[in-house]
Protein backbone atom coordinates (compact mmCIF):
# COMPACT_ATOMS: atom_id res chain seq x y z
CA UNK A 1 0.00 0.00 0.00
CA UNK A 2 2.41 2.71 1.17
CA UNK A 3 5.27 1.09 -0.75
CA UNK A 4 3.33 1.55 -3.99
CA UNK A 5 4.11 5.24 -4.05
CA UNK A 6 7.89 4.72 -3.80
CA UNK A 7 10.38 3.48 -6.39
CA UNK A 8 8.26 4.07 -9.49
CA UNK A 9 10.36 2.97 -12.49
CA UNK A 10 8.32 5.13 -14.88
CA UNK A 11 9.23 8.25 -12.91
CA UNK A 12 12.93 7.38 -13.03
CA UNK A 13 12.74 6.92 -16.80
CA UNK A 14 10.95 10.25 -17.19
CA UNK A 15 13.77 12.00 -15.30
CA UNK A 16 16.41 10.25 -17.42
CA UNK A 17 14.66 11.37 -20.63
CA UNK A 18 14.46 14.96 -19.36
CA UNK A 19 18.17 14.94 -18.49
CA UNK A 20 19.08 13.47 -21.87
CA UNK A 21 17.08 16.04 -23.80
CA UNK A 22 18.63 18.90 -21.83
CA UNK A 23 22.18 17.63 -22.09
CA UNK A 24 21.72 16.94 -25.80
CA UNK A 25 20.93 20.59 -26.52
CA UNK A 26 22.44 23.83 -25.43
CA UNK A 27 20.85 23.76 -21.98
CA UNK A 28 22.94 24.93 -19.10
CA UNK A 29 23.55 22.85 -15.99
CA UNK A 30 21.32 25.27 -14.07
CA UNK A 31 18.45 24.57 -16.52
CA UNK A 32 18.84 20.81 -15.99
CA UNK A 33 18.93 21.27 -12.21
CA UNK A 34 15.84 23.47 -12.25
CA UNK A 35 14.00 20.93 -14.41
CA UNK A 36 14.85 18.08 -12.04
CA UNK A 37 13.80 20.18 -9.02
CA UNK A 38 10.49 20.96 -10.70
CA UNK A 39 9.84 17.30 -11.52
CA UNK A 40 10.78 16.25 -8.00
CA UNK A 41 8.47 18.80 -6.41
CA UNK A 42 5.61 17.77 -8.68
CA UNK A 43 6.19 14.08 -7.89
CA UNK A 44 6.40 14.72 -4.14
CA UNK A 45 3.13 16.66 -4.25
CA UNK A 46 1.35 13.94 -6.26
CA UNK A 47 2.49 11.22 -3.88
CA UNK A 48 1.63 13.33 -0.83
CA UNK A 49 -1.92 13.77 -2.15
CA UNK A 50 -2.20 10.07 -3.00
CA UNK A 51 -1.09 8.96 0.46
CA UNK A 52 -3.27 11.57 2.20
CA UNK A 53 -6.36 10.05 0.51
CA UNK A 54 -5.66 6.51 1.72
CA UNK A 55 -8.42 5.07 3.87
CA UNK A 56 -7.18 4.49 7.43
CA UNK A 57 -7.83 1.14 9.11
CA UNK A 58 -10.87 0.83 11.39
CA UNK A 59 -10.25 2.22 14.86
CA UNK A 60 -9.04 -0.50 17.24
CA UNK A 61 -8.72 -0.21 21.00
CA UNK A 62 -5.97 -2.03 22.92
CA UNK A 63 -6.91 -4.91 25.22
CA UNK A 64 -7.83 -3.63 28.67
CA UNK A 65 -6.20 -2.55 30.96
CA UNK A 66 -3.40 -1.47 28.59
CA UNK A 67 -3.45 2.27 27.92
CA UNK A 68 -2.02 4.16 24.93
CA UNK A 69 0.97 6.30 25.87
CA UNK A 70 0.28 9.93 24.99
CA UNK A 71 2.46 11.13 22.10
CA UNK A 72 3.61 7.64 21.17
CA UNK A 73 2.87 8.20 17.46
CA UNK A 74 5.41 11.00 17.37
CA UNK A 75 8.38 9.26 19.02
CA UNK A 76 10.15 5.95 19.65
CA UNK A 77 8.99 5.38 23.20
CA UNK A 78 6.49 2.91 24.61
CA UNK A 79 3.17 2.50 22.79
CA UNK A 80 1.19 0.83 25.57
CA UNK A 81 1.59 0.65 29.34
CA UNK A 82 -0.22 -0.87 32.27
CA UNK A 83 0.43 -1.52 35.95
CA UNK A 84 0.05 -4.90 37.61
CA UNK A 85 0.64 -4.77 41.36
CA UNK A 86 4.09 -3.23 41.79
CA UNK A 87 5.05 -3.88 38.16
CA UNK A 88 4.79 -1.60 35.16
CA UNK A 89 4.51 -3.31 31.77
CA UNK A 90 5.70 -1.21 28.82
CA UNK A 91 5.32 -2.30 25.20
CA UNK A 92 7.48 -0.97 22.36
CA UNK A 93 6.77 -2.07 18.79
CA UNK A 94 8.31 -1.90 15.34
CA UNK A 95 7.97 -3.69 12.02
CA UNK A 96 9.70 -7.00 11.59
CA UNK A 97 12.04 -6.36 8.65
CA UNK A 98 11.21 -8.30 5.49
CA UNK A 99 13.87 -10.84 4.76
CA UNK A 100 13.68 -11.24 1.00
CA UNK A 101 13.24 -9.19 -2.12
CA UNK A 102 9.78 -10.60 -2.78
CA UNK A 103 7.67 -7.60 -3.65
CA UNK A 104 4.46 -9.51 -3.47
CA UNK A 105 2.39 -6.69 -2.06
CA UNK A 106 -0.04 -8.40 0.10
CA UNK A 107 -1.28 -4.87 0.27
CA UNK A 108 1.79 -4.02 2.24
CA UNK A 109 0.15 -5.80 5.14
CA UNK A 110 1.91 -5.68 8.49
CA UNK A 111 1.65 -9.33 9.46
CA UNK A 112 4.60 -9.68 11.81
CA UNK A 113 5.93 -7.29 14.43
CA UNK A 114 8.86 -6.94 16.78
CA UNK A 115 7.50 -6.47 20.27
CA UNK A 116 9.77 -5.26 23.09
CA UNK A 117 8.28 -5.92 26.52
CA UNK A 118 9.80 -4.22 29.57
CA UNK A 119 8.63 -5.36 33.02
CA UNK A 120 9.91 -2.89 35.61
CA UNK A 121 9.54 -2.29 39.34
CA UNK A 122 9.82 1.09 41.08
CA UNK A 123 12.74 0.15 43.33
CA UNK A 124 14.81 -1.54 40.61
CA UNK A 125 17.29 0.17 38.24
CA UNK A 126 16.86 -2.58 35.63
CA UNK A 127 13.85 -4.17 34.02
CA UNK A 128 13.16 -7.66 32.72
CA UNK A 129 13.19 -7.27 28.97
CA UNK A 130 11.63 -9.60 26.39
CA UNK A 131 12.23 -9.34 22.66
CA UNK A 132 9.34 -11.08 20.90
CA UNK A 133 7.91 -11.76 17.48
CA UNK A 134 4.19 -10.95 17.42
CA UNK A 135 1.88 -12.48 14.83
CA UNK A 136 -1.92 -12.50 14.33
CA UNK A 137 -2.18 -15.91 16.01
CA UNK A 138 0.95 -16.28 18.15
CA UNK A 139 3.69 -14.64 20.16
CA UNK A 140 7.22 -16.04 20.18
CA UNK A 141 10.01 -15.02 22.54
CA UNK A 142 13.45 -14.43 20.97
CA UNK A 143 15.37 -13.33 24.04
CA UNK A 144 15.08 -12.49 27.74
CA UNK A 145 17.52 -10.12 29.43
CA UNK A 146 17.99 -7.66 32.26
CA UNK A 147 18.49 -4.11 30.99
CA UNK A 148 18.39 -0.54 32.27
CA UNK A 149 14.85 0.81 32.18
CA UNK A 150 13.87 1.81 28.64
CA UNK A 151 12.64 5.25 27.61
CA UNK A 152 12.76 4.51 23.89
CA UNK A 153 13.97 1.83 21.48
CA UNK A 154 17.67 2.63 21.84
CA UNK A 155 18.87 -0.92 22.44
CA UNK A 156 22.60 -0.59 21.77
CA UNK A 157 24.43 -3.08 23.97
CA UNK A 158 27.79 -2.91 25.62
CA UNK A 159 29.48 -5.87 23.86
CA UNK A 160 31.14 -6.83 27.15
CA UNK A 161 27.84 -6.96 29.00
CA UNK A 162 26.29 -10.40 29.45
CA UNK A 163 22.58 -10.22 28.67
CA UNK A 164 21.69 -13.86 29.15
CA UNK A 165 21.64 -17.10 27.16
CA UNK A 166 19.95 -17.53 23.82
CA UNK A 167 16.29 -18.28 24.47
CA UNK A 168 16.61 -21.49 22.46
CA UNK A 169 19.36 -22.67 24.81
CA UNK A 170 16.90 -22.76 27.72
CA UNK A 171 15.13 -26.04 28.35
CA UNK A 172 11.58 -26.41 27.12
CA UNK A 173 10.04 -26.18 30.58
CA UNK A 174 11.70 -22.80 31.31
CA UNK A 175 10.72 -21.47 27.88
CA UNK A 176 7.11 -22.45 28.55
CA UNK A 177 7.20 -20.72 31.95
CA UNK A 178 8.49 -17.50 30.39
CA UNK A 179 5.63 -17.63 27.88
CA UNK A 180 3.21 -18.12 30.79
CA UNK A 181 4.86 -15.18 32.59
CA UNK A 182 3.94 -12.90 29.68
CA UNK A 183 0.52 -14.48 29.19
CA UNK A 184 -0.36 -13.79 32.83
CA UNK A 185 0.41 -10.12 32.17
CA UNK A 186 -1.80 -9.96 29.08
CA UNK A 187 1.07 -9.99 26.60
CA UNK A 188 -0.11 -12.26 23.80
CA UNK A 189 -1.49 -12.28 20.25
CA UNK A 190 -4.60 -10.32 21.35
CA UNK A 191 -2.38 -7.21 21.11
CA UNK A 192 -1.78 -7.72 17.40
CA UNK A 193 -4.87 -5.98 15.89
CA UNK A 194 -4.27 -2.76 17.83
CA UNK A 195 -0.50 -2.65 17.25
CA UNK A 196 -0.95 -3.45 13.56
CA UNK A 197 -3.39 -0.54 13.14
CA UNK A 198 -1.18 1.73 15.26
CA UNK A 199 1.87 1.03 13.08
CA UNK A 200 -0.15 1.67 9.93
CA UNK A 201 -1.13 5.11 11.24
CA UNK A 202 2.46 5.85 12.33
CA UNK A 203 3.87 4.80 8.92
CA UNK A 204 1.23 6.93 7.20
CA UNK A 205 2.10 10.01 9.27
CA UNK A 206 5.83 9.51 8.83
CA UNK A 207 5.49 9.18 5.06
CA UNK A 208 3.37 12.34 4.77
CA UNK A 209 5.86 14.20 6.95
CA UNK A 210 8.74 12.95 4.77
CA UNK A 211 7.12 14.06 1.50
CA UNK A 212 6.39 17.47 3.02
CA UNK A 213 9.84 18.04 4.56
CA UNK A 214 11.73 16.98 1.41
CA UNK A 215 9.46 19.17 -0.73
CA UNK A 216 10.00 22.15 1.57
CA UNK A 217 13.77 21.65 1.47
CA UNK A 218 13.93 21.43 -2.34
CA UNK A 219 11.59 24.41 -2.75
CA UNK A 220 13.61 26.60 -0.37
CA UNK A 221 17.03 25.41 -1.60
CA UNK A 222 16.73 25.11 -5.39
CA UNK A 223 19.71 23.50 -7.11
CA UNK A 224 19.86 26.32 -9.66
CA UNK A 225 20.93 28.76 -6.94
CA UNK A 226 24.08 26.74 -6.37
CA UNK A 227 24.88 26.11 -10.02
Amino acid sequence: MLRRVIGNVAVRRQIQRALSSKSGGSGKTSDVSAAVDSMLLRSLKEHYLEVSKMTPPPKVTPPSPFEIVKGSLEGTGAVLKKSVGNEEISLFVMRLAHGGGDDDEEDDGINQLFLHVAVSKPNQAESLHFLCGLYPDALGIHSVSMRPKLEDLELSDDPARYTGPSFEELDEKMRDIFHSFLEERGVNESLFPFLQAWLYVKDHRNLLRWFKSVGTYVHENPSAENA
